[in-house]
């Protein structure tokens, strides 16, 4: 029996700041079974680049500055004591991709879980706040040179190091899957997970028989919402199977040792050969 997959529903920015439509999304992923719902904690002051800050950007509010997008979408303490609270409450555990050292700051009053995105992951001062302040470490590799991957990991030692493509979406002849392979021979002390950004499941399930114990995907409500990650996430309905398909190869996998005969087998046995 293999060991239980972890699933992440990573709801990212798609509340489009509104704690409503997150409240929303966590209850989509609690009916389908996943173990962690995850969003992203950035200070837009820091995060955004000085050369994007007074860029102007069509949104549904209107016109603004990528600066003003970004505080506008961004959730605040009394939300986010709301959301952890709501998570509580109905059984499912929260975390956050952190961006900057006040979001690492912020988010440990919460949890003592965290991720570091791909676009991160050469930030080693970011990188060694969060494995102080945390229990779990997740990385992600995305976008990401091998030696940009090892100095992170031996800057911060996580315990999953999760393989992805940082294209949105990505195109399937550029997952590299078998790159699972290599990063569970290379560390095999840390647990190995894949986020995706691809259209379709059917890829995202061959990671589990390939050893991935973390798996992790954008969720949305709707691929059709406005916002830059809603196309590259999964619906509702498509989330559920996620869950369903996981835990069904999970039970199929079975042992690899030498081949047994099953009790759902001896009846036939006895029909077709008698003994």
């Amino acid at each position: 029996m293999t060991n239980r997959t972890k699933i992440i529903a990573e709801i990212g920015i798609n509340h489009n700041g509104s704690v409503e439509t997150a409240k929303q999304l966590i209850d989509v992923a609690k009916v389908a079974r996943c173990d962690y719902v995850k969003f992203q904690k950035r200070t837009p002051q820091i995060c955004v680049p000085e050369h994007q800050k007074d860029k102007p950007r069509d949104t549904p509010w209107g016109v603004m500055t990528y600066l003003e997008y970004k505080e506008k979408i961004e959730f605040n303490k009394q939300e986010y004591d709301e959301i952890f609270s709501y998570c509580e409450r109905i059984g499912i555990d929260c975390f956050a991709s952190v961006w900057d050292e006040p979001s690492v700051e912020f988010m440990t009053q919460y949890t003592n879980a965290a991720k570091i995105p791909s676009a991160l992951i050469t930030n080693h001062n970011l990188c060694l706040q969060t494995r102080e302040h945390n229990e779990l470490m997740i990385i992600s590799t995305g976008m990401s040179t091998e030696q940009e991957i090892e100095e992170c990991v031996d800057v911060c030692n996580p315990d999953v190091i999760m393989h992805t493509n940082s294209s949105y979406p990505s195109k399937i002849d550029e997952l590299n899957l078998h790159y699972i392979n290599w990063l569970k021979r290379k560390y095999s002390w840390a647990e190995i997970g894949y986020s995706g950004h691809e259209f379709g499941l059917v890829t995202t399930f061959a990671t589990v028989p390939m050893g991935a114990t973390w798996i992790e995907r954008h969720i949305t409500l709707d691929r059709t919402m406005w916002g830059s990650d809603q196309m590259a996430s999964i619906e509702p309905h498509g989330l559920i199977k996620l869950v369903k398909g996981v835990r069904d190869i999970e039970k199929a996998l079975g042992s690899t040792g030498p081949r047994k005969l099953l009790g759902s087998e001896l009846a036939k046995k006895q029909s077709l050969r008698g003994a």
